[in-house]
């Protein structure tokens, strides 16, 4: 039997790799992905990944080549940049979706990276230092990575079967992403700060940094007849533009 090969196209992290330790394959900026095939056709429509809500993970996980990469390191942007290449090698760069009632129309090849500040990042290290500005309290943070995303997902859904109605997204994704305060990295510590002393003011201040600190890729996108920015939603229908 004839030796196939299938293509592959190396896909450009928005986070140029410099949020990652050095002897980490992603620290060099690129992954290599493989186009989707039949296989990962069968990983878009089964029932158990999709009720888990881990279908794209799944198959983001067969798409890349090197199987030395820790799928978990993957920090949230650069994830979204492989999503999107794979859904444009995978089923093209026109992408049409329901916004508000209204048939709406993208080209995916035409997103950019948001721009970030390069000289804020310690090669190597995903750590980042902030003041906030009423407490005038210092705190470090990270952006978090496919693990931690995890994490916070357990912990929500352990807070929810206690308290249905409870909705503390926001307090628990905070207790993640700060890795100390006034240099104390103890998580007793951070999780009583975000809980008890950490101002309202002071947590947008944060949120609004880390938008600025974060590599991602800009899926903001200007709706038909609005001047009001969107965002491009990234589904299970993503990967299924015929649906």
């Amino acid at each position: 039997m004839s030796e196939f090969k299938l293509p592959t196209e190396q896909v450009e992290l928005p986070s140029k790799g410099l949020l990652y330790p050095e002897d980490n394959p992603l620290a060099s900026g690129q992954v290599e992905i493989k186009y989707m095939t039949a296989k990962e056709e069968d990983i878009l429509t089964n029932q158990s990944y999709i009720k888990k809500g881990i279908v794209l993970d799944k198959l983001l996980q067969s798409l890349i080549v090197d199987k030395a990469i820790k799928y978990d390191d993957l920090i949230v942007g650069d994830k979204n940049a492989l999503l999107i290449a794979a859904r444009i090698l995978g089923y093209g760069a026109t992408y049409e979706f329901e916004y508000d009632g209204e048939r709406q129309t993208v080209d995916l090849s035409n997103l950019d990276n948001t721009p970030f500040d390069e000289t804020l990042i310690t090669k190597g290290k995903n750590e980042f230092d902030f003041q906030l500005p009423k407490t005038k309290n210092n705190i470090s943070f990270k952006i978090l990575n496919g693990k931690d995303e995890r994490s916070v997902e357990r912990e929500l859904q352990g807070l929810r079967k206690i308290n249905k109605d409870a909705s503390p997204e926001l307090s628990t994704r905070l207790k993640y992403i700060i890795t100390a305060v006034e240099g104390n990295p103890d998580k007793k510590g951070i999780r009583e700060f975000v809980d008890n002393y950490l101002l309202a003011q002071d947590s947008r201040a944060l949120r609004n940094y880390i938008k600025e600190v974060q590599p991602d890729v800009d899926l903001t996108f200007f709706p038909e007849g609005s001047n009001q920015e969107a965002t491009i939603p990234i589904g299970l229908n993503f990967f299924w533009p015929d649906a």
